[in-house]
């Protein structure tokens, strides 16, 4: 299946005529400095995206380096405990790397490749994305630093130790609330200082324009898999695709080559976190209000006077105060359902999976597997339901264990 970035089509149905835009989401608000390079970027996208050696080499990669095409798996037990929709995980913990966050990372070392950038800087919240960047760095021999917030470095030494053996160097932040959205904010300024020679791959579907299509295009090849393997053994597509909604890469992914499609339910789910009314959560799409957070217009968490609130989850990859442009947009016109399910819910749905189908997914994944419960009997029998299985839980068992093991007490 051919890896290669998507054309404009969806964008153009998905956005108005500003490039850059989804309706009145997305731009590019940065400082003058960046202007030059997210003009590079954008020119080198342009002009590779549909190049037959980079995509021979990006499908070439995606195949025996990622191992692409991921499987696409019956969830029995699941289906017959929830007594709904037939459910199907698409199996993106089974990626190299073990989680979706390659995609993107080896189309944009492709690209830093052909501007002649000889040093990537990466930001990371779980961890997955910084693992990625310092695989796909590593695959290319560039010096590669990843900022990551200090709580996330606790909470996920093992990605920690990953990104270091692979030469990699961590840099942990302590400003804020030393999470993801500080980690963003200290790889924008290392941008900044050292743009002549360095490629910042951001991990999501934020940023300045043109990140957001480009990291949509490079996930995409989700979806689309998702679209043939559902054809193959369902007979058509799947009646709803549900994925879990940080800044929102995964589920961009899996949405896109559907947005618009009738008869297929578009569901993403947020961190409700603590619940939504503590004001302890990640859901900047049922809480957050139109601002701009790292380079784009979006909808994020804020105070009363404009100022960015903190984020929580018990999943370091949903602990963002803001979510994707593109999602923003999906939301306001009705083309995707979003909702939120809280830390406690999650881990209960983190167990059911494990113990049901012998999979431990991602704390992130787990809201996602949480909320399919109540798609798949709304669907009812006869109908189908794909989760987008964004991850593997190997790097959450600590964290899952000591909120367990407090619940119990």
């Amino acid at each position: 299946m051919q890896q290669k970035a998507e054309g404009n089509e969806h964008n153009e149905r998905n956005a108005d005529n500003r490039p850059g835009y989804f309706g009145e989401f997305g731009g590019r608000y940065v400082p003058e400095t960046l202007t030059h390079a997210l003009e590079e970027l954008e020119e080198s996208y342009e002009r590779y995206r549909n190049d037959p050696e980079f995509v021979e080499e990006l499908d070439r990669l995606a195949r025996d380096f990622v191992g692409r095409p991921t499987p696409f798996m019956f969830a029995e037990r699941l289906t017959e405990k929830w007594g709904g929709a037939d459910v199907y995980f698409k199996r993106e913990d089974l990626a190299h790397t073990g989680a979706h966050k390659i995609n993107n990372t080896l189309g944009q070392i492709l690209l830093a490749e052909r501007m002649g950038k000889s040093r990537i800087i990466a930001e990371t919240g779980a961890g997955q994305h910084g693992v990625a960047t310092a695989t796909v760095a590593a695959l290319y021999g560039k010096e590669c630093v990843v900022y990551m917030g200090e709580e996330d470095t606790r909470r996920q030494r093992l990605n920690v130790t990953r990104m270091e053996l692979m030469g990699a160097t961590v840099v942990p932040v302590k400003s804020g609330s030393a999470t993801l959205k500080d980690a963003v904010n200290e790889a924008i300024r290392d941008w900044v200082a050292n743009v002549e020679d360095t490629h910042y791959i951001i991990g999501s579907v934020v940023g300045p324009s043109p990140y957001p299509r480009i990291v949509r295009d490079l996930q995409a090849v989700i979806g689309r898999e998702i679209e043939h393997q559902s054809r193959e053994r369902l007979g058509g597509v799947p009646d709803a695709i549900v994925a879990c909604v940080g800044a929102g890469s995964n589920a961009i992914g899996a949405f896109h080559p559907f947005v618009g499609r009738e008869g297929v339910r578009l569901v993403g789910v947020e961190a409700a976190g603590r619940g939504i009314e503590s004001g302890e959560h990640g859901a900047s799409l049922a809480a957050g209000k139109l601002g701009v957070l790292h380079g784009a217009m979006c909808y994020v968490l804020q105070s009363e006077d404009g100022q960015i609130t903190e984020a929580h989850s018990i999943s370091a990859g949903l602990d963002y105060p803001a979510v994707g442009p593109e999602h923003s947009f999906l939301r306001d016109g009705e083309l995707a359902e979003y909702v939120s399910v809280t830390d406690e819910a999650a881990l209960e749905a983190f167990t059911l999976c494990s113990r049901k189908e012998g999979i431990i997914p991602a704390l992130e994944t787990a809201h996602a597997i949480s909320h399919a419960e109540k798609v798949a009997r709304e669907l009812g029998p006869g109908k189908s339901l794909v989760i987008n299985l964004s991850g593997r839980g190997d790097k959450d068992v600590e964290t899952a264990s000591e909120a367990l093991g407090a619940a119990r007490e």
